[in-house]
C-alpha cells in the first residue's frame, strides 16, 4: 500500500524515531528492531543528527503510536523475548532502493543536505561509488507519485541547492548550516576537506554509540 505525503504529514518527533529505525536497521542489523530504551538512545544520538533531541520515553512511545496509525513502524513480532520491540515499514509502504532508503534516513535525521552531505552520511548504511548516485537517487525521490522529496531554492551567497524530504510538509527555504556558510566564503576546496573530516568525527560517534549499545544489551543478558 502506498500513501501520499498528505496523509502521513510527521512532527518532528516521529520524523527522528523514524530515521532512527532505518539507521539501526541498516547499520546494526543484529540489535533491530529495537526495545523503546535503544530507540530512545538512537533518537538521542549527539551524532549524526541534527537538532540533537533529548526524547523520554513516554515521548517516543507517542510517536510510534502516530507511526503505528500511519502505517510507516510499529511493534515488531517477537517470538524470543518478552520486551516489545519496534520496527519501521518504510519499505513495505514505499519499496525503497537501498540506495532511496538510505538518503531518506539522513533527510529525516538531518534534515535538508546537499548531494555531497547526503553521500558522505548515508555512505554508512549503504555505499554510493560516486557523487551521480547520490543525484539521481535525490531524482528519482523528486519524480515520485507524488513527491517524497524536493529541491530547495540555493541561498545566496552558497554554492549547492540542498534537498529536503516532504514527509513533514513543504518546506519553502531552509537556512545554511556552518558548513554552507564556509563554502559562501570563497575557499570550496577547505571547506569540502572540512565536512569531510566532520563527517568522519560523526561517524565514528555513531560507531562508539552503537558500542554502547550493544555492550549495554549485552550485559543485560546477565543481570
Amino acid at each position: 500500500m502506498l500513501f501520499s505525503t498528505v496523509d502521513i504529514l510527521l512532527n518532528a518527533v516521529e520524523a527522528r524515531v523514524l530515521g532512527a529505525l532505518v539507521e539501526k536497521d541498516l547499520t546494526t542489523p543484529e540489535y533491530y528492531p529495537l526495545s523503546l530504551n535503544a530507540l530512545v538512545n538512537a533518537c538521542n544520538q549527539k551524532s549524526n543528527r541534527d537538532p540533537v533531541m533529548n526524547l523520554t520515553e513516554d515521548t517516543v512511545r507517542e510517536a510510534m503510536r502516530g507511526l503505528d496509525n500511519k502505517g510507516l513502524a510499529g511493534a515488531a513480532d517477537n517470538m524470543v523475548s518478552r520486551v516489545t520491540k519496534y520496527e519501521h515499514r518504510l519499505q513495505e509502504a514505499y519499496n525503497f532502493t537501498r540506495h532511496e532508503i538510505a538518503i531518506f534516513a539522513e533527510l529525516l535525521l538531518r534534515g535538508p543536505q546537499t548531494p555531497g552531505e547526503l553521500r558522505n552520511r548515508a555512505e554508512r548504511m549503504h555505499t554510493f561509488d560516486d557523487l551521480g548516485i547520490a543525484q539521481s537517487t535525490l531524482q528519482r525521490l523528486m519524480k515520485r507519485e507524488p513527491p517524497l522529496v524536493k529541491v530547495l531554492a540555493r541561498q545566496p551567497g552558497t554554492k549547492e541547492a540542498r534537498y529536503a524530504h516532504l514527509f513533514s510538509g513543504d518546506v519553502e527555504s531552509w537556512q545554511p548550516d556552518a558548513t554552507s556558510e564556509i563554502a559562501a566564503a570563497g575557499n570550496s576546496a577547505d571547506a569540502e576537506r572540512i565536512a569531510h573530516l566532520e563527517n568522519q568525527v560523526e561517524n565514528l560517534q555513531s560507531q562508539i554509540a552503537d558500542l554502547q549499545q550493544q555492550f549495554a544489551a549485552f550485559r543485560k543478558q546477565f543481570e
